[in-house]
């Protein structure tokens, strides 16, 4: 007789990214020659700069395939350092540097050696639905505070003070953030700190896109006003090296050898050629061309986001950071996963709903991500209209 084989019980509370669906509907379109506009994954349309490709193709061949520390290579901690130096101008050891395997290992190193049963974590609703299963892993409790157009789609001082119980460990921020592009103002930023390291908690700051962030906004990172934070960094979004899966965490010095024995025992070290390949991230052939990719996608949001609000979304705020638009669809529906699945069918453009990021009206949103070109994302503009002239 067959018997049901033990789950452990945190996985009914680990979702998969319900936009896999879509794209995965999105791929069996097109194999069967259908044309389909791709705006739902955050992945940019640039493949990794030249530089860095050569970078790691020259490792190879030079035999560079061995582990490296569980921290990560020297040299390119050391290049991190430089670079918060340079373009931050904040200065930061390279021992607080951990390389990872890509921001989610930041993640998951950050977490564990914060988080115990029972603990809570609070975070902005919407937002990035790992940071939930990651606390989730450790079995804390994520505490999904809503935000909206009033706090500019991100927590604050006043949020932080309202939510705070004597079990919250930590708060999670990112700024600019997923899925709205929103920016944290630096004074908020500087008031939220100082709330949290007030309580005896500690703040872990998402500063993944910030190389995209347009219209001359401040990038102070978190790392210049206090160095008791965690920053979370990634080479994939700005640094295009999405699959060569490498980010990096800088932590408080007294956390620094207990992550590096739960990272010896969780991946022990990040990958080898990657990380020889991002060193030539760091170039200034390199910096150039990111900076042009930079203006690329501002030129695309510029493009999308009038756009949209012609065909009736609703985006109350200009993100300044990022690639996507997070936009009310209310007009048009109040099941926004079924609307998108629709519009992929109907018209040939995949988007994502809103109940990636949250509990707080994710049926009424949907994102939005210009990681195509413009033509492109021309095209599903037109093919937009044309669906919404018909409902």
């Amino acid at each position: 007789m067959a018997h049901s084989l033990p789950m452990a019980a945190r996985m009914a509370d680990i979702e998969s990214f319900h936009v896999m669906d879509l794209l995965a509907r999105a791929r069996a379109m097109e194999a069967s020659g259908r044309s389909v506009i791709h705006m739902e994954v955050g992945e940019p349309d640039f493949v990794t700069p030249q530089p860095i490709i050569d970078a790691g193709i020259k490792a190879l061949r030079q035999g560079e395939t061995h582990y490296t520390p569980a921290l990560g290579l020297p040299a390119l901690r050391e290049a991190i350092a430089g670079y918060y130096l340079r373009d931050y101008g904040v200065t930061v050891a390279p021992e607080r540097i951990i390389i990872t395997p890509g921001a989610s290992g930041a993640l998951q190193l950050a977490l564990g050696v914060l988080i115990n049963p029972g603990d809570q974590v609070l975070m902005a609703d919407p937002g990035y639905p790992c940071n939930r299963h990651f606390v989730r892993l450790f079995e804390g409790r994520s505490v999904n505070i809503p935000v909206d157009v009033q706090s500019a789609y991100q927590l604050n001082a006043a949020l932080i003070e309202q939510h705070w119980q004597p079990e919250t460990m930590a708060v999670m921020l990112a700024s600019p953030s997923n899925p709205t592009g929103t920016v944290i103002a630096d004074d908020e930023l500087k008031a939220m700190l100082s709330v949290i390291a007030a309580r005896g908690g500690c703040a872990l700051v998402d500063e993944i896109y910030h190389g995209l962030i347009y219209d001359g906004e401040l990038t102070t990172s978190a790392l210049a006003l206090s160095d008791d934070v965690f920053v979370i960094n990634s080479f994939s979004k700005y640094f295009g090296m999405t699959g060569w899966r490498l980010g990096w965490l800088v932590a408080p010095e007294a956390y620094v050898d207990a992550i590096d024995r739960l990272a010896q025992n969780i991946f022990l070290a990040a990958s080898t050629p990657a990380q020889h390949a991002a060193l030539a991230a760091f170039q200034p052939q390199t910096q150039a061309e990111l900076k042009q990719r930079r203006d690329e996608f501002q030129a695309r949001r510029d493009f999308l986001l009038p756009a949209l609000r012609g065909l009736g979304f609703d985006i109350p705020m200009t993100p300044q950071g990022a690639f996507y638009l997070y936009a009310d669809c209310s007009r048009f529906t109040n099941d926004s996963y079924t609307f998108a699945l629709d519009i992929l069918e109907q018209v040939g453009v995949a988007i994502t709903p809103g109940r990636d990021f949250g509990s707080f009206r994710p049926q009424q949103h949907v994102r939005f991500a210009y990681t195509t070109s413009i033509e492109k994302l021309q095209q599903g503009v037109e093919r937009l209209e044309q669906y919404l002239q018909k409902r």
